[in-house]
């Protein structure tokens, strides 16, 4: 069983890229990676890195990284955080293959919150961005609501293949009010508390389209409080 679990894991990575080449697509790729890395009892720090590509790879879309310092809630479950992001964009020239790039700084603030009931695990987050582009100073509010089920384990421990789904609604403070919406659903695999991976199709909601991204995500964690005796 754990075999083919496996293998339905590896075939997530293969058949889209397999399709990519079989016939034209507007299916663009997120390569993610999520680091926690933990410095005192209540204290982390995060660390993400994303390349977007507007196909399954090189054809950059935005490439950015964010770090967050992070305060644990133990007896709500949650969590507060304060972070930064660079972000760099390639945009196409409305009609041509010309790129346009701009950068943005990000400031932001965020509450999460963890709920478990048996083999399901939710996450609510709340974040307010304040956004230095170009065009000018800019905020705004996203929620996101995370669910992973565990499919074969009980509990998230080393070998849980699980379900993974979320959704995240990003509101503007100023018009147009609605900015974006993001769909996910797909599958992960636990190799321990340190390390797990995930794979799946999102589509991203505007108002007058939508696009298909298929993400690749590493989750990491790491305790930093104790220094190796060596």
């Amino acid at each position: 069983m754990k075999r083919i679990f496996k293998i339905l894991f590896v075939l997530c990575l293969v058949v889209p890229s397999v399709s990519l080449h079989a016939q034209e697509s507007d299916l663009g790729n997120w390569f993610v990676y999520f680091g926690n890395y933990r410095v005192a009892d209540r204290w982390s720090i995060w660390l993400e890195g994303q390349h977007r590509n507007y196909n399954f790879v090189g054809d950059l879309e935005q490439a950015f990284v964010r770090t967050a310092a992070l305060y644990d809630l133990p007896k709500a479950n949650s969590q507060l955080g304060l972070g930064y992001g660079f972000f760099h964009t390639a945009s196409y020239k409305t009609g041509t293959d010309e790129k346009s790039y701009t950068d943005e700084h990000r400031i932001y603030q965020q509450f999460i919150t963890r709920q478990r009931f048996g083999r399901l695990y939710l996450t609510h987050r709340y974040r307010l961005e304040e956004r230095f582009l170009k065009a000018g100073f800019r905020t705004r509010f996203r929620y996101s609501l995370g669910a992973n089920l565990c499919l074969n384990k009980p509990e998230m421990t080393a070998g849980t293949l699980y379900f993974s789904a979320y959704n995240e609604l990003f509101i503007n403070t100023e018009s147009p009010i609605f900015d974006r919406d993001r769909l996910f659903g797909g599958l992960g695999y636990s190799l321990g508390p340190k390390l797990r991976f995930e794979t799946g199709l999102m589509y991203q909601l505007f108002e007058s389209r939508k696009r298909p991204q298929w993400q690749i995500v590493c989750f990491h964690n790491m305790d930093l409080r104790h220094k190796s005796d060596n």
